[in-house]
């Protein structure tokens, strides 16, 4: 996120479910930018103390694709979604008739005063980039493809003393992020023995790296593509440069620069980033700050308490 041209959208005056909702497919296309994307945050109304969120979204992003059970146990689509998959369900959202590798996730936002409700994302709001490779014709044929918007969705901002656990905001991709993250790993579409066969290695070694072949010709992938279609995209290295440089703006200034190392740097060339080796961050916490936010539904999609409910008992307590 460029902290420097963010661009924020007051909401605290926004406090119902359609009036979130709306204002979510309003910072899609804010955030899209006709491929530029531009950073933004829209903050919703504040946290109440003691009691909780005044609103909430069940997603961890604004655009995520469905995880798909399947009876075998195996997982159609994005595996790390399947407990908010099912969570929607439960909700009363059906699968589509054909079920796929992309469908699109709808959103759930709940009230204080309104219970979870299941809202569809405007398909035309989502930007998506189909991934090919520059060199291998046969890298399109595996029909991969990835949202152009990152919209961080669980995450509780903090200003000074006061919380806000609905408050989304987007900077735009590291490439790094698609091609090593949610395309290669295990436990999300997992497709480096895909690419690896693909390029003729024998996937039954390790020391013919055959997983390092194929991360960077997925890498590769997504940054041509996202280049081909005009959607801004970062590479580790030019990140790497900007982050020094950033660091040595803020020393000038007398300013500590916080962070942490394992976030800091991408997996791919990691060795040959200039940030790698500079682990002075300050690893204190600063405030203003973002905190994560443990997801509402566990595994199965099963939701402990709404926030209508916890309101309801803090009222109830204060008579």
């Amino acid at each position: 996120v460029r902290w420097a041209g963010l661009k924020v959208r007051d909401r605290r005056h926004v406090t119902t479910v359609a009036g979130i909702a709306g204002e979510l497919a309003a910072h899609l296309a804010a955030g899209d930018n006709g491929g530029r994307i531009q950073a933004g945050i829209t903050v919703f109304a504040p946290d109440r103390p003691g009691v909780g969120p005044r609103a909430r979204i069940w997603n961890d992003q604004l655009v995520r694709y469905c995880g798909h059970l399947r009876d075998d146990g195996s997982v159609l689509g994005d595996p790390a979604q399947v407990g908010m998959t099912e969570a929607v369900r439960r909700l009363g959202w059906r699968t589509p008739p054909v079920p796929g590798r992309f469908d699109l996730l709808p959103w759930v936002i709940e009230t204080a005063r309104e219970e979870p409700t299941v809202v569809h994302v405007p398909r035309e709001l989502v930007r998506e980039v189909a991934l090919s490779h520059p060199d291998h014709p046969w890298f399109a044929d595996l029909m991969l493809r990835w949202h152009a918007l990152p919209v961080i969705s669980n995450m509780r901002l903090r200003i000074g003393g006061v919380d806000y656990s609905c408050a989304p905001f987007n900077g735009h991709y590291l490439g790094d992020e698609i091609g090593t993250r949610n395309m290669g790993d295990r436990d999300r579409y997992d497709q480096l023995p895909v690419v690896a066969r693909a390029l003729g290695l024998d996937t039954s070694r390790e020391d013919n790296l055959w997983r390092e072949h194929a991360v960077l010709v997925i890498n590769q992938a997504v940054l041509h593509s996202f280049a081909l279609a005009g959607v801004r995209v970062s590479d580790p290295h030019t990140e790497s440069e900007l982050f020094m440089k950033f660091c040595a703006q803020e020393e000038r200034s007398g300013r500590p620069v916080y962070g942490d190392w394992s976030w800091l740097n991408g997996s791919v060339g990691w060795a040959a980033l200039h940030a790698v080796h500079h682990r002075y961050y300050d690893t204190r916490v600063p405030n203003p700050n973002i905190w994560p936010v443990p997801r509402v539904y566990d595994s199965s999609g099963v939701v402990k308490s709404t926030l209508r409910e916890q309101h309801a008992i803090a009222r109830s307590q204060e008579v």
